[in-house]
């Protein structure tokens, strides 16, 4: 596979309109613009991955497998629409979770920068030209921490800020 550069997205809130702990397929709602977003960058040629921390599975709200389901909903729904996502990272861990095997402090939850380094590790990833999008500081801070920009997400339509973003980065480039 040939090296390019990868989009990561943070899930609630970004792709999806943040409800709590959803993750259930009738729970879901994309944010305005999100599938045209990914679509866009899907022409651009960049990889998309979803980074997530996903704290209610240690907290014992849900399980991995149901999250895992979860995703391949959201995936199929977006290629339904000629959107691709790649892959989802997630992150089961938080320090003061219920559930003793992901009541752990680990180097996969955001701030900290091991999902988007596991992507890299198991994608054709060229950090040059990627970047995160994220709707929360600790976002931002874990792809400063990977070496790539963060950009925050906080209303309206994904695929203008993806636009934007990519019009900037085409200006520069």
């Amino acid at each position: 596979m040939k090296h390019k550069p990868a989009v990561f997205f943070d899930r609630d809130g970004v792709l999806n309109v943040d409800r709590g702990y959803i993750c259930k397929p009738r729970e879901m709602t994309w944010m305005p613009g999100a599938i045209e977003a990914i679509r866009i960058l899907n022409q651009a040629g960049y990889w998309v991955f979803v980074v997530t921390n996903q704290s209610g599975i240690a907290r014992g709200f849900f399980t991995e497998e149901t999250v895992f389901d979860f995703h391949e909903f959201m995936a199929e729904e977006a290629q339904r629409q000629g959107a691709i996502i790649h892959s989802f990272y997630v992150c089961p861990h938080h320090p003061e979770g219920t559930m003793e095997k992901y009541s752990s402090i680990c180097n996969c939850r955001k701030p900290l920068p091991g999902l988007i380094e596991q992507a890299c590790l198991e994608w054709p990833v060229d950090l040059n030209g990627s970047f995160l999008i994220g709707d929360m500081q600790r976002d931002i801070d874990a792809a400063h921490a990977a070496g790539i920009p963060g950009h925050l997400f906080s209303e309206g339509s994904l695929y203008d800020l993806v636009q934007e973003i990519l019009n900037r980065r085409n200006r520069f480039s």
